[in-house]
């Protein structure tokens, strides 16, 4: 396997599966665990060796399926020595050094349907924000398209006011078209940010069903004037929510989890989900980050905080798994990543909680880069049997991967797996992707703040 001399990352100095301090700038960044920095020097020491014996450059080996497998294999090494044994990327050790094997494990598997609900980019004026952030649609499109197997995203935003908005709607739509123009016309799916606790965003709401066409509403309950939250059980909620149903988009993300600090914590967390589902079934209720939160170790359920919060507002309210609420992956898969013990544990609570029909994939990039190395590591993770039986979560199969990956979104969003299929299987993107694959150039980088002071800068930013 001979390929050109690259011309990013040259010295093959960046892994393709990134643990990192990386946050999606509503979280400050978590510094890596001791376990993390020994998994990052073991996938680097594999690299070293293993492209010896493939007769590669580093940069060549780490950018093939095998330097995915080396570098997953690496972190099982390292994670194992320090206990963290109920999860595991679940690959054999022939695939750091087998092509074929390699592909087999962290490729994608035959008819794959990759529907990534939540995605974002960055517009500015000046190309970079205050973190050092690059500009949107051309390196969106390239991590996103070019560099990850993601088939369909759905734009998503931020909260803050219709003044001050990072990506106002108008730009969205904007790489929208550009990706329509591209052929990629079932690629990008729109939501509209409504903030129902601030003036006129209700009023908003026909405008961006009828002008922009928004597939979805995005909200933010711990977000509003002088940091005051709201809850979608009380008057502002449901008002919020009748709404919606009045307008015949009835499918509602809403954030829940990552607070903003100490900022109206309490709306951050889930105990108006429970209510809110059962009250209005016709509704889809999309739980973005599940309740997530960075500082709380994800255990067994124990009514906690967390992703406990998600799964106790739905037990109160008598909510089955496969009802009308739907819980979230993005940047809560991401950070799990780093620990597969609460990786498990979060990735099993959901779906006993919430049906294996009602987990979404969510990767909140383009803030950690192509989101081809989550999809690799998700391909691969499984969780322990000795955590199966102790709590009766599932096992991830195919199947369950399957519906993980896309097909439960694409039920939610009214879409045909199998016909967005055929569309993206032989447009502009997917030729040009073809082409670029032969000698492909990921960046193996993440844009998001990774410093408490980067943070800050971005919050300033917005």
């Amino acid at each position: 396997m001979t390929r050109r001399q690259p011309r990013i990352d040259p010295d093959g100095k960046r892994l393709p599966i990134k643990l990192d301090s990386t946050s999606n700038g509503e979280f400050e960044p978590v510094p890596l665990w001791p376990a993390n920095l020994e998994a990052n020097r073991l996938a680097h020491d594999a690299a070293s060796q293993n492209s010896k014996r493939l007769s590669l450059s580093r940069r060549n080996f780490l950018t093939s399926a095998c330097g995915a497998a080396s570098t997953l294999l690496a972190f099982n090494t390292a994670n194992a020595a320090a206990g963290k044994t109920g999860g595991f990327f679940d690959l054999p050790k022939d695939a750091a050094l087998d092509q074929q094997l390699a592909r087999a494990q962290v490729g994608p598997a035959k008819d794959e349907f990759i529907f990534d609900v939540q995605g974002h980019f960055i517009d500015r004026p000046d190309g970079r924000n205050k973190a050092g952030n690059p500009k949107g649609p051309e390196t969106f499109i390239k991590d996103v398209f070019m560099d990850s197997d993601t088939d369909v995203m759905v734009l998503s935003f931020v909260p803050s006011t219709k003044e001050n908005e990072p990506v106002p709607i108008e730009a969205a739509d904007a790489v929208r078209r550009i990706v329509e123009r591209l052929q990629g016309t079932h690629r990008l799916l729109l939501h509209g940010r409504v903030n129902p606790n601030q003036p006129g965003d209700l009023e908003a709401m026909d405008e961006l069903k009828e002008k922009w066409g928004v597939s979805a509403w995005k909200t933010y309950t711990q977000y509003g004037p002088e940091g005051k939250g709201y809850f979608l059980s009380d008057d502002i909620g449901i008002r919020f929510i009748e709404k919606a149903r009045k307008l015949g988009v009835k499918t509602i993300a809403i954030h829940k989890g990552l607070p903003f600090g100490s900022r109206s914590y309490e709306h951050s967390q889930c105990s108006d989900i429970g209510v809110v589902a059962k009250r209005f079934p016709d509704v889809n209720f999309l739980i973005y980050h599940s309740g997530f939160v960075s500082s709380v170790a994800e255990k067994a359920y124990s009514g906690g905080d967390g992703i406990d919060t998600l799964v106790s507002s739905l037990q109160k309210n008598s909510v089955p798994p496969g009802s009308n609420v739907y819980a979230e992956l993005g940047s809560t898969w991401r950070f799990l990543m780093r620990d597969p013990e609460q990786a498990a544990h979060g990735m099993g609570k959901l779906i006993k909680a919430c049906g294996e029909s009602n987990v979404l994939w969510g990767t909140d990039s383009i803030w950690y880069g192509s989101p081809q190395d989550q999809i690799q590591a998700f391909r691969t993770f499984q969780i322990a049997p000795r955590l199966r039986d102790q709590f009766g979560y599932p096992e991830i199969t195919p199947s369950l991967r399957a519906k993980i990956f896309g097909l439960n979104a694409a039920k939610v969003y009214g879409l045909s797996a199998a016909d967005v299929k055929k569309y993206t299987s032989r447009d502009a993107i997917s030729r040009e992707r073809t082409a670029y694959l032969e000698s492909p150039e990921p960046h193996f980088r993440t844009y998001g703040p990774k410093t408490r002071r980067e943070f800050l800068l971005m919050q300033g930013d917005h």
